[in-house]
């Protein structure tokens, strides 16, 4: 009678992670997460993943790793991006708006609150060394969250070897040699193709054994892997051009408001400039655009010093 019991529940707990998310409920969880994404974006992703895949189980761990490498791939804030596309796939285009706001919203209003703190107490000693204190922690958040997420993605059994190798010369290429970030991002995704078309076969009968083809059933995500492509995440070409025309209209009216107010050579002009091509041209995620970010603002506009950009 114990395990009947037992069978039923596991039922109802499968059925329930069917269930369609209620907008309130998404609402909730990206506010939420605004508040709690320390770390960057690798802090970021790590909470995403704990959240989205394994407790909440709104998204599978293969759609959201492959999201994910899309995101690592594009210009701009893979983050917030990741966050948006979710948001996006699970309630349309108000899903996406709310994700991206509430992602930077909430660290907005922090960010503002501590650069006040550090222009006004900053020379304070206790308040220097509470925020000096800040960055071992920080780094601590980072380290555990490339473990989780390189947990994840490395566990590959026909392939942990590759995958292991391609870190770690990725690692070295950054560290030892300065490789420019988008050439690390771009190599592996050409050697990935090479092993997939030399070794289909085996892919796909070791993604049949992942998936469950042998072994126990694992509990359903609302976007599982075999998950229909919904309606509005279907490509149309009107569509897009929509979206573009939207997107750029949303980005040429400020940017019109600040050429008049304050000219071309204006600080805030250059400053909205300057990020619109941060945002378009360096891809490879946060991590690739901060160098492009110090050198712009400590060293072409001379914005901040160099001991003020790093303590931000």
């Amino acid at each position: 009678m114990e395990t009947i019991n037992t069978s039923n529940k596991s039922e109802e707990i499968f059925s329930n992670q069917r269930k369609p998310i209620k907008f309130l409920d998404a609402l909730k969880f990206w506010f939420k997460l605004g508040w709690i994404s320390f770390g960057g974006p690798a802090g970021q992703i790590a909470i995403m993943h704990k959240e989205l895949v394994d407790d909440k189980r709104w998204i599978s761990e293969k759609r959201f790793l492959h999201a994910l490498n899309y995101c690592m791939v594009l210009p701009g804030p893979e983050a917030q991006q990741l966050a948006i596309y979710i948001g996006w796939l699970l309630h349309k285009t108000w899903g996406g708006i709310v994700a991206g706001v509430l992602f930077v919203l909430p660290s907005l209003f922090i960010l503002i609150g501590l650069s006040y703190v550090y222009v006004v107490f900053g020379n304070v000693p206790w308040v220097a060394a509470l925020l000096y204190g800040i960055k071992p922690a920080v780094a601590a958040i980072v380290l555990q969250a490339v473990h989780r997420i390189g947990s994840k993605t490395l566990k590959t059994p026909s392939k942990a070897p590759i995958l292991w190798l391609v870190a770690v010369l990725s690692f070295l290429g950054l560290y030892f040699f300065s490789v420019p970030f988008p050439l690390i991002v771009l190599w592996p995704p050409l050697l990935g193709c090479w092993c997939e078309i030399c070794t289909y076969s085996s892919c796909v009968a070791v993604g049949m054994v992942l998936r469950g083809g042998i072994g126990g059933a694992n509990v359903s995500a609302v976007i599982d892997d075999d998950t229909p492509t919904p309606e509005h995440a279907r490509f149309k070409k009107s569509r897009l051009v929509k979206v573009v025309a939207i997107c750029f209209a949303l980005w040429l009216l400020p940017m019109g408001i600040l050429m008049a107010y304050q000219g071309w050579h204006g600080t805030l002009t250059q400053m909205s400039w300057f990020f619109t091509k941060a945002a378009l041209l360096t891809f490879g995620g946060a991590y690739a655009v901060l160098p492009y970010v110090y050198d712009g603002g400590v060293n072409q506009f001379a914005w901040l010093s160099g001991a003020q950009m790093m303590d931000g």
